[in-house]
């Protein structure tokens, strides 16, 4: 048995002790997100120290919390708090809560982020739903030992980010009034922003965005054959030729700026599901 799979064992074992419910939709509440927390019909919350082997968010606005309740009257769980492998943590710790979320019944992943916008199509506050990406962090989590039942040594990302949720995620924007554009997310480790040569390159190789989380849950999310939609905040404008300084403090207010829109959305998809 793998040190992974023996983790595993142990957190779910943890976490269905506190929580007998199985709740097929799972949320991480990622940039733009936090608002959703409190929207959610809260019966029970786990801390993330509590559990074992689970990673600790060492970033300011980032909670460390498991929810577990109702929205839009679903049964669903709630990741308060996500990792980066920029906080130092690797691949395989970063995406762990994603296997532990699809061992107690998760069977949907959605998935927020923050990003810059490359293509000239994306402007700061746009909502994207993510078709495909392109992993630039130089490793995926499924590198190393292994187990056959953590999934599939070789998993297919043909369509990891299901047509059928983004079909449902137009429907749901369409409803709440609210524009939401589809685009290819390049994920780099950071957490430095890019150099102007850069933007150019991932232009050149078919990105629309670019941001520093995401990819890796999605990629255990596909081994471990959940449905996934990824929804990205355009909190910046990174159009190479037109690109200049980042001003931080800009970035997030127009993350916070986006929060209800991009809350307003999931909350209807998941109450179309």
């Amino acid at each position: 048995m793998s040190d992974t799979l023996k983790h595993l064992h142990d957190a779910v074992e943890y976490v269905k002790s506190h929580e007998p419910s199985q709740p097929k939709i799972a949320i991480i509440l990622g940039t733009g997100l936090g608002g959703l927390a409190e929207r959610i019909e809260k019966a029970h919350e786990l801390n993330y120290k509590d559990i074992p082997h689970f990673p600790l968010s060492t970033l300011e606005h980032h909670e460390g919390k498991l929810i577990f309740g109702k929205l839009a009257g679903k049964d669903i769980v709630a990741m308060q708090g996500r990792f980066h492998r920029y906080e130092g943590y690797s691949l395989q710790q970063v995406t762990f809560p994603v296997r532990v979320l699809n061992a107690i019944g998760g069977e949907t992943l959605l998935v927020s982020n923050a990003c810059g916008g490359i293509s000239d199509q994306m402007a700061p506050g746009d909502l994207v739903a993510i078709k495909d990406h392109i992993n630039l962090m130089g490793e995926t989590p499924l590198v190393g030992e292994t187990d056959d039942e953590l999934g599939p040594r070789y998993p297919d990302l043909f369509a990891c980010y299901t047509p059928e949720l983004r079909q449902l995620a137009a429907k749901a924007a369409e409803e709440c009034g609210l524009g939401l554009k589809e685009g290819v997310y390049a994920a780099v480790v950071g957490p430095n922003l890019e150099t102007p040569a850069e933007y150019k390159y991932l232009q050149m190789i078919g990105a629309d965005l670019v941001g520093m989380s995401t990819v890796p849950e999605v990629i255990v999310a596909a081994q471990c054959s959940m449905r996934v939609l990824g929804v990205s905040v355009v909190t910046d404008a990174c159009h190479p030729g037109s690109v200049g300084p980042a001003d931080i403090e800009k970035i997030i207010a127009v993350a916070k700026e986006a929060e209800p829109k991009l809350t307003s959305l999931i909350e209807r998809i998941v109450g179309l599901m």
